[in-house]
């Protein structure tokens, strides 16, 4: 379906508030397959498809997709494993791309893998090779799997994620040690306190009494050289020292699932460790866990590797959740037009951008639906009181086509719409006077009447723009050239008594001002009368200054009003 640049203008508007709506920037793409479209069967697949998939949209939905995030799985170069290959696998092993490849073992890498039996067996592939690329991407997006799951739940569509969740659990105990190697240093410190701690608790504890006689004993021992004697004393103490350096081995051990070795037996207290100990055991711990994390990696993903084309379809799924989702929201309260041929209606369309809009009903053509001063007519003058929803109304009739076009529900209790090849809308630019302007609408307004098809012009107040004898013949001939065509037509004017002389074919229908209220402020019945000719606004713009002036000034706004009274 084409549409003129102001009738794209109320697309994009349309499009941007259900933009805003989409949390996740991988949805938006989504809305582009919706365009407006002329042909009446993708219309149909269209509603169709939001009729099945908008009920399957919950509430709890929108804090389960704000929790989505892609999962990439990249061919990162993996530094820490060499490969070992024959030398006619080699060129097949390094297209792979994913480690160090050599045709014989070689020093400075934590794991050696190879084909031909040098360290650990592996395939040819990037999952025997280097499985973490596809589990860590998986365990560092556990949250989006958990929400995939429970999507999955909700929409009864199922899904994988929870079966690649369990795979994930026999990795827990691997990455809590990994955890741990990050906080090494606060981790032996810790310990290292608290050690010292106890053994100057022990040694407040121990104290050497000895006799008179007892410390003659002890000189005598000392004198002589017999120190084993002399350190009888102290075994008790340095006993309890050593059994408490054991222990703390041994907790650090359990916790680092390692066996750790740090402190000192010979300078017993204080006890200290140093950054190169941390460093060399920090060392030693990460290769050991990289093999250990690479052959759980490997174990776990002959389990899930199957899952993974079904995940990445859920992932889409939830993408397009997300978009239906907003849409849904947008479209609250709507409902899906009937398509049908001979023209355009719809009962209590309300104006998407209006606060609080008055509901309104109107009918262009021959459709389902007629209202009392209708006959079918295809080419209507809109007349009536100046602020009264004139052109709120031709927004209105196009906010209808486009939605309906895209597919989408509309903002009415029911319509009625026939697939249009093109929209026209001719917006008054108050700005805009002179003859440059006017030559660019009647442009515009001939484009619009030269290709055949279906399509609905709307214009809006075109003798604005010209004078009025002048835009009475021009607007009469280019409404009998839109008549002969078959066109739809929808234009607002003031000149309706003039048109109506001239054709005959028309239906001119009236918005009026009601009169003023308490405060003197316009009431409007913003609801077109069909068939009647709008009174204008000016009389009573008049007698709203009759009622606020006073003295002379009062005198000429009631001489005035007497004019139209008469």
């Amino acid at each position: 379906m084409k549409l003129n640049s102001e009738a794209k203008k109320i697309y994009n508007q349309i499009a941007g508030e259900i933009k805003k709506r989409i949390i996740l920037k991988e949805s938006l793409a989504y809305l582009e397959r919706f365009s407006p479209t002329n042909d009446k069967r993708e219309i149909l697949k269209r509603q169709a498809y939001f009729k099945e998939n908008l009920k399957l949209v919950k509430p709890e939905m929108r804090n389960l997709l704000l929790k989505i995030k892609p999962i990439r799985f990249r061919k990162n170069f993996l530094y820490d494993r060499l490969l070992v290959v024959d030398e006619s696998e080699l060129e097949k092993a390094q297209a792979l791309g994913v480690c160090e490849v050599s045709t014989e073992p070689l020093e400075g890498y934590d794991l050696i893998l190879s084909t031909i039996g040098y360290g650990i067996d592996v395939d040819l592939s990037v999952g025997d090779i280097a499985p973490e690329l596809y589990i860590m991407p998986l365990w560092e997006n556990r949250e989006t799997l958990e929400a995939l799951a429970r999507i999955g739940e909700l929409t009864g569509e199922g899904s994988v994620a929870g079966e690649i969740l369990e795979g994930l659990k026999e990795l827990d105990e691997v990455m809590k040690r990994k955890g741990l190697i990050g906080d090494l240093d606060e981790l032996i410190a810790s310990e290292e306190k608290r050690l010292n701690e106890k053994i100057a608790e022990k040694l407040e504890k121990f104290s050497l009494t000895l006799s008179g006689k007892e410390l003659l004993e002890f000189l005598n021992e000392l004198k002589s050289g017999n120190y084993e004697a002399i350190f009888a004393h102290f075994s008790e103490v340095e006993g309890d020292i050593l059994s408490e350096i054991n222990e703390s081995e041994k907790k650090l051990s359990e916790t680092l699932g390692f066996t750790v070795e740090l402190f000192s037996r010979e300078n017993l207290y204080p006890v200290e460790v140093s950054a190169e100990q941390i460093e060399l055991l920090r060392h030693e711990l990460e290769k050991e866990l990289k093999v250990e994390l690479y052959l759980k990696s490997r174990e776990i993903l002959e389990k899930v590797k199957p899952l993974l084309p079904k995940l990445k379809e859920e992932l889409k799924r939830a993408y397009e959740l997300e978009f239906l989702r907003a849409v849904k929201e947008f479209t609250e309260g709507f409902t899906f037009p009937e398509i049908v041929e001979g023209g355009i209606a719809f009962i209590n369309g309300r104006h998407l951008f209006i606060e609080r809009p008055q509901p309104v009903s109107y009918v262009v053509g021959n459709v389902k639906v007629t209202f009392d001063g209708t006959n079918g007519e295809k080419v209507l003058i809109l007349t009536g009181a100046n602020s009264g929803g004139k052109t709120s109304l031709l927004e209105l009739i196009s906010q209808i086509i486009i939605l309906a076009h895209m597919g989408f529900p509309v903002n009415a209790e029911n319509a009625y719409v026939e697939p249009l090849d093109e929209l026209f809308f001719f917006r008054r630019k108050k700005s805009v006077y002179g003859a440059g302007a006017f030559e660019t609408a009647l442009r515009g307004f001939a484009r619009s009447l030269v290709r055949e098809g279906k399509k609905l012009i709307l214009i809006d107040e075109f003798e604005a723009i010209t004078e009025p004898g002048a835009a009475v013949k021009i607007i009469g001939e280019l409404l009998k050239i839109a008549h002969e065509k078959g066109f739809y037509v929808v234009i607002v004017s003031h000149l309706g008594e003039d048109l109506m002389k001239i054709l005959p074919f028309a239906r001119v229908d009236g918005i009026e001002a009601k009169g003023l209220d308490e405060h003197l402020n316009l009431i409007v019945d913003r609801q077109p009368k069909f068939g009647v000719l709008g009174k204008s606004t000016p009389e009573l713009i008049v007698q709203r200054l009759y009622h606020k002036k006073r003295g002379k000034e009062k005198e000429i706004f009631e001489r005035v009003l007497g004019a139209f009274r008469s």
